[in-house]
């Protein structure tokens, strides 16, 4: 564990130099361990890193950004917070390439909800940082991503979305927008549904899996 600008927890890949990496975004209220979990349960040649939201919450928990409740419960962003926390991760990538023996060149985002929402904007903003993402039960958030978004840059990603239908904490017709979304920006992308609310289903963890493992080698 080295003193980077996110505190980590890390799985050393099977491969001793230029392992492919996958970064770990949990959820809002949540911490590094719950993505982390996955961990043995994927290919040994990935270098795994997950990282911890840098906003603590009461009484446990972390965010990568608030979220505020008016007097009818209406919620919203904390949309300054979050754009901090996606350029935080952008440096966080440049660290832990630095100091692990990774491939800067073959870097996979896993995200759960608001992990994902920040794995999108993180992708989108800063492209070349970037080669998969992998987004569970999340959305693109376009007040977080630049005004104009560069579509050359794109080219090579390769995004897998998914998302629970009967989802009660984010609408699952906020995730089907992805897909026309990345379309239009002509990124390579695969969008699934599960009848799970907000979780990830078994099925789930092994269509992902299956998707990644042929573009990490």
């Amino acid at each position: 564990m080295y003193d980077l600008s996110l505190f980590h927890i890390t799985r050393p890949s099977s491969i001793k130099e230029n392992a492919p990496l996958l970064i770990m975004f949990h959820g809002y209220g949540s911490d590094e361990n719950d993505l982390f979990s996955f961990s043995s349960e994927l290919p040994e040649d990935l270098f795994i890193v997950s990282a911890r939201a840098p906003y603590a919450m009461q009484p446990f928990g972390n965010a990568w950004y608030a979220i505020h409740f008016d007097a009818a419960q209406n919620k919203w962003n904390d949309t300054d917070q979050a754009i901090q926390s996606r350029d935080l991760i952008s440096k966080f990538i440049d660290e832990v390439c630095e100091t692990y023996p990774v491939n800067r060149d073959n870097v996979t985002l896993l995200g759960f909800s608001q992990g994902t929402i920040l794995s999108y904007a993180v992708a989108l903003t800063y492209p070349q940082k970037v080669k998969n993402v992998i987004a569970l039960s999340g959305y693109i958030s376009e007040d977080m991503l630049p005004e104009t978004l560069p579509k050359d840059d794109y080219a090579h990603l390769s995004f897998y979305c998914s998302h629970g239908s009967v989802d009660q904490v984010i609408p699952v017709e906020w995730a089907r927008k992805t897909p026309e979304f990345l379309s239009r920006l002509n990124i390579k992308h695969s969008y699934s549904e599960f009848p799970v609310g907000h979780g990830v289903a078994p099925q789930n963890f092994y269509e992902f899996k299956k998707w990644l493992e042929p573009l990490i080698g």
